[in-house]
């Protein structure tokens, strides 16, 4: 067996592994990574090593330890209870206002994982009190996170990017972002026009599930804490400093100051999401190196033409991360073949690839086996309902890697072009 089939043969089955248990695949792909590619390709371990990628591990290292800064000293959770208690309790508004808020706070930096567990408790809380369905509310809050969460300044956007850059389309931040915003917002905004009417008047709304967290006054170390993550996206996007570099000079000042404690912030960066995505980076250079990723990208441009090609990829990877990470194992594995998968297929936009792998992928997350879905799940205390809930989510996601695949196919072209 040639290195080329090893190499791909050991990328398929931490994508398997992603799937069916809770193993980091990015430990064992970097293992898979130096096993074949020095013991089996002859490569130098200094060549295998040579895969990882520091530049993004810098980037997200920064960005998630300078916002668990500011979720260490409460920060975020302020500014979200603050902005949820100026709805006014219109259970009809209600919604719309918890997917804005998602959605602003996904952009700005946290991501959509960091908004989700921000916003869902609250969100429950409050939606529940005014009789609105468990499973709009947990729609439109982690559709509300995954609509900003390619944001310019986001983790996730960073690896999108990053990973897009690497076959030849990146420079396109902006387009990523609002592309995936309109494909979120379109899908919610269905959901909300849909489900509004039918999910809103209960015979009999749930019980309350705790009492809504004050809305206390920000504290100067707060306050302080969002002048500095505002000065950080005005650099970074007004500016065009290095997002990485930038978030760590922020995160040191936060720290300096004593602004917010550096021990619990560093528990709350998720290293293990880090580790994931640089991990599986390592074993896609292998792939590159050994000519598995020309056979990867073979077989896939046997699945469509050039014609069906946005629709087909936006669904095949909408199957695989409504099991799997999008932004650990999806968009790492997937991104970087465009070019080549265009090329095989005999015509398409590899751009437009691109962002058909970016919506395809993430428009499933509200399943409840992401992490995403999960937070929802978590966020109702009854029993029962949670099972409902979870049953919902989970027909919602699946579905979702059709809606996306239809979306993609009508869409992304003209995105591309536009």
């Amino acid at each position: 067996m040639n290195t080329a089939v090893l190499s791909l043969i050991a990328l398929l089955v931490a994508i398997v592994l992603s799937i069916t248990t809770q193993i980091n695949v990015g430990l064992l792909a970097i293992a898979l990574a130096w096993v074949i590619g020095v013991f089996a390709a002859g490569l130098r371990a200094e060549d295998v090593i040579s895969g990882f990628p520091s530049s993004l591990f810098l980037t997200l290292a920064g960005v998630t330890l300078l916002f668990s800064l500011a979720e260490a000293n409460g920060t975020l959770a302020s500014l979200a209870h603050r902005a949820v208690r100026r709805t006014g309790g219109n259970r009809y508004a209600l919604p719309l206002v918890f997917f804005l808020i998602a959605a602003v706070i996904a952009s700005a930096g946290p991501g959509a994982i960091a908004s989700v567990a921000l916003v869902v408790p609250m969100a429950m809380v409050i939606g529940l009190r005014a009789g609105l369905s468990p499973f709009l509310i947990a729609v439109m809050v982690a559709m509300g996170a995954n609509s900003g969460n390619l944001s310019p300044v986001s983790a996730v956007g960073v690896i999108a990017n990053a990973k897009m850059a690497e076959a030849g389309v990146g420079g396109h931040e902006m387009k990523v972002w609002l592309w995936s915003l309109f494909a979120h917002v379109l899908v919610a905004g269905a959901a909300y026009l849909f489900f509004v009417r039918r999910m809103s008047a209960p015979e009999t709304a749930p019980a309350p599930q705790g009492e809504l967290p004050s809305a206390e006054p920000l504290t100067n170390q707060q306050r302080l804490t969002s002048v500095i993550l505002l000065a950080w996206i005005v650099a970074v996007v007004g500016f065009k400093l290095n997002i990485g570099l930038a978030a760590f000079a922020a995160a040191s000042l936060l720290i300096v100051l004593r602004l917010a404690d550096e021990r619990a912030a560093f528990k709350l960066v998720p290293i293990g999401v880090i580790l994931m995505v640089c991990g599986v980076s390592v074993l896609i250079a292998l792939l590159e190196k050994t000519g598995g990723m020309d056979l990867f990208t073979s077989l896939l441009a046997r699945l469509a033409s050039p014609k069906t090609l946005n629709g087909v990829i936006a669904f095949v990877t909408g199957l695989i991360s409504t099991y799997s990470s999008t932004s650990g194992v999806v968009l790492p594995a997937f991104l970087p073949t465009v070019s080549d998968l265009v090329t095989k297929v005999g015509g398409g936009d590899p751009l437009a690839v691109a962002l058909s792998i970016n919506v395809g992928s993430s428009l499933v997350d509200v399943a409840p086996l992401s992490t995403l879905g999960a937070l929802c799940v978590a966020a109702v205390s009854d029993h029962a309902t949670a099972r409902s809930l979870f049953k919902q989510l989970m027909i919602w996601g699946v579905s979702m890697a059709l809606v996306g695949a239809v979306i993609c196919q009508l869409l992304a072209g003209i995105v591309a072009k536009a």
